[in-house]
């Protein structure tokens, strides 16, 4: 067989290295859900099995998301980047209405469908990483060299984080924000433009911790937790003891004790802790580096988009790369006491039905991209 017909067959094919990554952490989400919340479940639903199920239900319903986004041209996102961030701001507002947006432990930020809830700051990060990576491509010349091109985004930017903010969600708000700011950066918008912008946003966010005592509360508690070991200081102090305890090889799968009720949110914010508990440092480093890998390699596939001078791909696979590796970083710096605790999903890994199914649809999207990179690698070469 020549090359030339063998290039279109494996161009139509997903990147093995980037699917088989995803996989293993899926899986080994599922496998750490199961055992973080069997007693969680057994007293406040009567089943064991009652968030495995669930996250059962959660895997195929995002499986067949990321299955249709797949099979969809990035030229259909590209066009539509501005309808996807509507949607996405109108959802914001539309969880903030009392009586139609749920309020669980003091924040409104799911929407109630049915049996199940769909929380909008997770769409919110997707629909902004495709309308940006749209926007630079079709303003490429004002976001480099004129202050409006970088300034109309972060308007937008600021009306999505004022409305995060208002939730409140701090975490995804930080995560947005992040995730904005650098893929402007790496698209080029002049230094003194940036630096002036990320200044003044750095100021805001300080003034946000600061005007809210609980949260000013949670930074100092992180620098001390033993200070006050069963107020303020009791999660992370759960979660060190977490780690502690796992030593090197762990106690054992379903054999954490922290999951007793002694650590909170052990299947959602602190299932990292829970599966360093019973899996060890090997296992928690071993999860660490598939997170690694995966980004390392969503990175490859935008500089590939790049260099086939596919700049929408290329943003698409640098914002994508943003947020995994900012919620993979804050998610574990929270439960290892490196940074003050907040409230954010570990993607693919942590409980939670629209966090996965998000998640799977941006990795579909960097999937699509390679495809797509590979196929006009192949018609080049025909």
């Amino acid at each position: 067989m020549s090359r030339a017909t063998a290039a279109p067959v494996t161009a139509t094919l997903p990147d093995p290295a980037l699917l088989g990554l995803s996989v293993a952490l899926v899986l080994i989400g599922l496998v750490a859900i199961s055992s973080a919340s069997i007693e969680y479940a057994e007293i406040n639903y009567n089943s064991t099995s009652f968030h495995a199920v669930r996250h059962l239900i959660y895997m195929a319903a995002a499986l067949v998301a990321a299955l249709v986004v797949y099979r969809i041209p990035l030229e259909f996102w590209e066009e539509t980047g501005w309808v996807w961030l509507f949607v996405a701001l109108a959802m914001l507002i539309l969880v903030l209405i009392p009586g139609i947006g749920r309020e669980v432990n003091g924040s409104q930020r799911w929407l109630p469908l049915g049996p199940f809830t769909l929380q909008p700051s997770e769409f919110a990060k997707l629909a902004m990483i495709i309308y940006l990576a749209g926007y630079m491509v079709r303003r490429e010349h004002e976001v480099r060299n004129q202050w409006q091109g970088f300034i109309k985004p972060m308007a937008v930017l600021f009306a999505a984080t004022l409305l995060l903010m208002v939730e409140p969600d701090f975490g995804a708000t930080v995560i947005v924000a992040g995730s904005a700011f650098g893929m402007l950066f790496l698209a080029g918008v002049k230094l003194g433009h940036f630096l002036l912008v990320l200044a003044g946003a750095l100021a805001a966010l300080l003034v946000l911790v600061v005007s809210e005592p609980y949260r000013v509360q949670r930074l100092t508690a992180y620098t001390d937790p033993w200070a006050d070991p069963y107020d303020t200081g009791f999660q992370l102090t759960q979660s060190l003891i977490a780690f502690g305890r796992g030593e090197w090889f762990g106690v054992g799968l379903g054999n954490s004790v922290q999951k007793l009720f002694y650590l909170p949110e052990a299947h959602t914010d602190f299932v990292f802790s829970i599966w360093a508990e019973e899996t060890g440092f090997i296992g928690a480093l071993v999860l660490i580096l598939l997170y690694a890998a995966l980004i390392g390699r969503i990175l490859w596939t935008g500089r590939a988009a790049q260099l086939a001078s596919y700049p929408f791909g290329a943003y698409l696979c640098y914002g994508v790369a943003l947020v995994f590796s900012g919620q993979a970083f804050v998610n574990m710096g929270v439960s290892s006491g490196l940074l003050p605790t907040k409230g954010l999903t570990l993607p693919f890994v942590s409980y939670g039905g629209t966090s996965l199914i998000v998640s799977c649809v941006m990795l579909a999207l960097i999937l699509r991209v390679g495809q797509q990179v590979r196929g006009q690698g192949g018609r080049r070469e025909q």
